[in-house]
Order: C-alpha cells, then structure tokens, then sequence
C-alpha cells in the first residue's frame, strides 16, 4: 500500500475481485442494468437523507429538494450520475465499496457454475449493486462527501476494476454522490441521450424522485435546461388500474435490488379507522443470507409518501423475512422512530393486515398456480416452517400452507398439504401420523412404517432440520391431532382388526420371557424393553417417550454444546422375527452381546451416534465368524 497525502491506494476484498471478472464475463447481455442500479442506489441514498434529517434539518444545508440527475459527454465518452443525497465518509466508501458486507458470499461463490447464463441470475440475486458500472466501463470515478460533513471531508474514490482502488481527500462543495463512467470502447450505445431516457423510463419511472436529464436544444444536443424524464411519483400510491405488470416487476427489481422478476405480489389500500397501503411481493429464489434472522432488507416504511426507514422489522415476522415491498402509513407521524413502532397499536394493525394479506397471497399462489407455489416452497419453505411456533394467531392458516413429502407419493418433494393428507385418511383414523429424521431416506426407510404400510396408513416424513421444532408447536389441524410413529405408545385403534389385537396380545405373552431377559442385560441403558405393535419386518427398534426429542436432534444440540436432560429409550421387539426367536435358545453370555447388537442397530436406524462403535464392530464381527 502506498500512502502519499491523503490519497492511498488499497486492493480489492478477494471476493469483490471475483464478483468484478464474474460480472464483466456473465452480464454482457444485459449491460443496461448498469443504469438502473446506479438510479437506485442514488433514490435510496436521498431517502435515507430525508430520514435523517427527520431529527436533524441541518443535514439540509438549505437544499431540501432531493434529485437525481443523469449526463453524458461526447467527446469526453462518460456517462454521469449524480445524487444530492446522504453521501459518504471515507470510511463509508471503503466498507461500502471495498468490500462485500454480506452474509453468503462464501456460499454464493461455492454455486457458480461456469455457466455465463446461469452464473447471471446468481449474481443478480446476490444483489448486483454499485459493481454494475464495470459492465460498461473501463474506470469509474466517484467523488461524495457525507451530508452534515464540511468541504473539505470530500472523498474521491477511482478504480479500474482490476483488483486495486484509491482513495483521496478531495474539496467537494455539494453533499451527495457523483460517479463518473469513462465508457469502454464498445459502448457508444450509452452515448446517446435517447437510449439513457429509453432505459430511465424502463426501469426507473416509478422511483419517487425526479430524475433529470438535459433537454435537447434545436439541433437535437443537450442543452443547459433540465428536464424531468420519469413519473416521480410513488407507484403504490397510484390506482391497481393504472399500473401496468412489467411496471410492477420493475418496482420489485428496484425495491428489492433483485435481478429476476418477482413470483408474485398484493396491492392494497386499507380505509376505515386505519388508512395505509401495501405493495408486497414474493421472491422467486432465497437470498443467500436468508437463514440470518438478524438482516433484514424487507419492508420500506414510508409516512404520506416519504421514505422513514429500511428494514422495518416490526412491519413483518421472521418468519415471513422473504417479503419485500412498502408500507406507507397515513397515519404515523414523520418523526417517527424504531423505538415508537415498539408496541404501537397502528404498526400492529398494519402488521396484521400486511400478513394477512401475504398468506392470502400464497393461498391464491397454490390454489392456482401450483407449479409457481411448489417454486416457492422449495425456496422458503423451511423459513415457513417457523410460522406455527411464531405466530400463534395465524397458526391454521401457516399450518395449511406447510408440505411435506409423505409415504404416499413415495417421493422426497415436499408437496403434500395437510388438507391432502386428512383427504386421504382410512375410516377409522383419529390422527395425522408423521415421523421426523435426520435425511428423507432415514425417514423413508424406518422401521417405525411397517405397521402403516401394513394397514395402507398415510405417514408423513419429516426430514428437515427445524421440523422437530415445528411439530412441538404444531400439535393438531383441523381437529386431528398429531402423532409422532417414533414416540411413545401405538394405538392404532380401529385401525387394527380384532384378530390383529388378538395375535398382539398372544406375541407378548409368549415373548415375555425374552423380553425380561433383554431388559436385563440392557439394564441402564434402556426405560424399558417391550414387545412391539410396530413392527411386521426388523426385530427391533427404538421408542422415545412422547415428549422427548428425536436422537439425532439431541446429538446436534449436544455438538453445539447445549446441555439436555438425559433420556432413556424403550427397545421394542417384534417377537415374530427369527433373529427374536433364535434369542429363547441361546445362553446368558451370548444374549448379553445380542442384545447390545440389537439395541446399537436400533439406535442406528434412529440417526443416534453410537457410545461405542468400534465395541458394536467387535460383537458383530464375533457373532458373524461364530456362524461361518
């Protein structure tokens, strides 16, 4: 690094670098892009002035109408865009700019492809931004000085996109940005007044700032007037009838910073004791940090049209932090902060009604477009799954959005509701029966199905992460309770014919002598050890009492350093099993190690980490050459 006055001269993040080469090489057939996003990120810096200056006017400086203004040079071959708004400091720039302050950018490296058009909408969904202008060109120039700050803390950053940038202190007289593009050699087509207009007017014409571009003189040049060259005016404000769809899909790719078209959106006025709007909208793919609860980058809060506040959390729940869009309230003061949306009773209005709206939303999304709902799921629909344990007063209403992959499509799709499952129950049957594991193949391959396979039983599997958690607070729909296969004891009830109850009840008084046998050479280790009504085809499995968290889960937990109750198992046997039957004729000595064999291969079967494992090697392998 070299240091010469104020002016220095710093390398790229590593990751910055890569997106810059990714972006030239993948974007080439959308170069326009560059415009809009540099558009937006200006309106976004004068809205965030005007907030700020909410609390503290000076930060004005006796300017208070917010623009954007777009140039170019002939002769000079640039393109310039220009804002009055916030600004940065110094150190702004180099945080903003220098690096890529994002979650998921390990993770969003790891998934490109190669594949020039694939690789384009990954980066545009990781959020194409202020690198957009080395699409067009070959050194882009950036003066700002941070609203509130003197003159002289101007900064002008320059960088050619190769891997280094510098930074100098420069007087700037005006708060706000200026970036200047110095077009490559191909790029006259940016030269052109008409063509910047044609693109402003395609992707910008709903930002709610004007947005200037000099007017043509007699010989069709541009003059020394300005002129305003898109609506300026807030799009959600405007009638449903007025607004054309692409116009609407050009406001999400704005509000949003998202490359790809929304897959759906609502747009709503509320009069009465209330009066706000909502224009919200469903992403077609997750954002790469969707799995951190602390970012948010959903919901803009306006007040009579003007910008309060990014990320308003309070305006949406977690579980719902997919959404994008605005809320502009009639009735909230301009002054308004974070710590007043806490308990207000207007931000709760709006709150309910703005979920009400998205559920709504996805209720229509899966009842007509299921192939657009299925898209969905598989991109939210674990964050979804949060919405039973989070939000008690729409709780059926998540509940019936929620799929899973089941025993009756034998596929590990998840696309099946629970208005499917109770649609398909057997005459008799009194719960919606579920069980939950480590991967779907754990959960498809259970022992704990064979009964239901046996009677045609419908069983759902669960294979995700946050589905044990799910299933603690999701406890009935639609008046049917929930029933865990895996957890405590089965009652099938007129499920099982009376002749099925009548061989159980003889298959454990017949089996109980070797049930106490293996209850003794357990001893600890188990709660209990019980013939089982589970099983038609394993000779045994592991039963956890009704409230008790599944193995795997418990092991996660444990790795993660959480300290858990401790929890004894049952083994349940299934007496009609050689293996079972073999065990009335062998000696104490050898039940003691199948016995251990059979409670490790339980345990095994369950997704649970065996205590000793290489002890488990050792008594198969012995019991094994015994047989050769």
């Amino acid at each position: 690094m070299s240091v010469a006055g104020h002016k220095e001269t710093l390398s790229f993040q590593t990751e910055v670098s890569q997106l810059l080469h990714l972006m030239i090489h993948a974007l080439y057939s959308n170069k326009e892009i560059f415009l809009r996003e540099l558009v937006s990120n200006a309106a976004d810096a004068c809205d965030k002035l005007r907030f700020e200056a909410l609390a503290d006017d000076a930060l004005l400086e006796g300017q208070g109408e917010l623009e954007i203004q777009v140039e170019f040079d002939k002769a000079a071959r640039t393109v310039t865009i220009r804002d009055n708004g916030i600004g940065m400091s110094r150190e702004e720039v180099i945080e903003n700019i220098g690096t890529i302050a994002k979650s998921g950018t390990k993770e969003f490296f790891s998934r490109l492809t190669g594949d020039q058009a694939k690789d384009a909408h990954l980066i545009g969904q990781f959020g194409v931004g202020f690198y957009s202008a080395f699409i067009v060109a070959e050194r882009v120039e950036l003066t700002t000085r941070r609203a509130g700050m003197g003159p002289e803390h101007g900064v002008r950053w320059v960088s050619e996109g190769t891997g280094e940038y510098s930074i100098e202190t420069v007087e700037a007289p005006h708060r706000g940005t200026e970036i200047v593009l110095h077009l490559k050699a191909d790029e006259d087509e940016f030269l052109d007044g008409y063509r910047l207009r044609h693109i402003i007017t395609r992707y910008s014409d709903h930002i709610p700032l004007p947005i200037h571009m000099r007017a043509f003189d007699d010989k069709g040049e541009p003059g020394d007037e300005w002129e305003t060259v898109n609506k300026a005016n807030a799009l959600w404000a405007r009638s449903r009838n007025e607004i054309k769809d692409e116009e609407y899909r050009e406001f999400y790719k704005h509000v949003a910073h998202d490359f790809e078209d929304p897959l759906a959106w609502t747009h709503n006025r509320v009069e009465g004791r209330q009066e706000y709007t909502t224009l919200l909208y469903i992403p077609k793919r997750a954002p790469f940090d969707l799995w951190d609860r602390d970012r948010r980058h959903g919901i803009k809060l306006y007040v009579r049209r003007v910008f309060i506040m990014d990320d308003a959390e309070q305006l949406m729940p977690a579980y719902l932090r997919f959404v994008r869009g605005v809320v502009d309230s009639s009735d909230l003061p301009l002054n308004v902060s974070r710590e007043i949306l806490q308990n207000n009773r207007l931000i709760d209005g709006m709150r309910a009604g703005s979920v009400k709206k998205v559920l709504g939303l996805l209720e229509e999304l899966a009842k007509d477009k299921p192939e657009d709902y299925q898209a969905f799921w598989s991109a939210f629909g674990q964050v979804m799954k949060e919405g039973p344990a989070e939000d008690y007063a729409n709780r059926a209403q998540v509940a019936g959005l929620l799929r899973f992959a089941s025993t009756h499509t034998g596929e590990a799709t998840q696309n099946v509701s629970l208005a499917d499952y109770i649609g398909r129950m057997k005459e008799g049957q009194k719960a919606i029966y579920y069980i939950t594991a480590d991967s779907h193949a754990a959960a498809a391959h259970s022992p704990h199905l064979e009964v239901f396979r046996k009677h045609g039983v419908e069983v759902l599997l669960l294979s995700d992460r946050v589905d044990e958690w799910l299933m603690s607070h999701l406890t009935e729909f639609d008046g049917k309770p929930f029933k865990s296969v895996s957890k405590g004891a089965l009652d099938l009830g007129e499920l099982e014919s009376e002749a099925d109850k009548q061989a159980a009840e003889s298959a454990e008084k017949e089996a109980g002598d070797v049930v106490a046998r293996l209850k003794a050479a357990l001893g600890e280790k188990v709660e209990d050890v019980r013939v089982s009504h589970r099983l038609t085809d394993s000779p045994a499995c592991i039963v956890l009492n009704e409230h008790d968290m599944a193995l795997y889960m418990q092991q996660l937990l444990r790795q993660a350093g959480q300290k858990l109750p401790s929890t004894k198992p049952v083994l349940e046997i299934n007496p009609g099993h050689a293996l079972i039957q073999k065990l009335k004729d062998v000696d104490e000595a050898q039940l003691g190690e199948w016995a251990e064999i059979l409670f490790n291969q339980a345990l095994l079967a369950e997704g649970a980490q065996l205590e000793d494992p290489a002890g488990f090697v050792r008594r198969l392998n012995s019991l094994i050459l015994s047989r050769l």
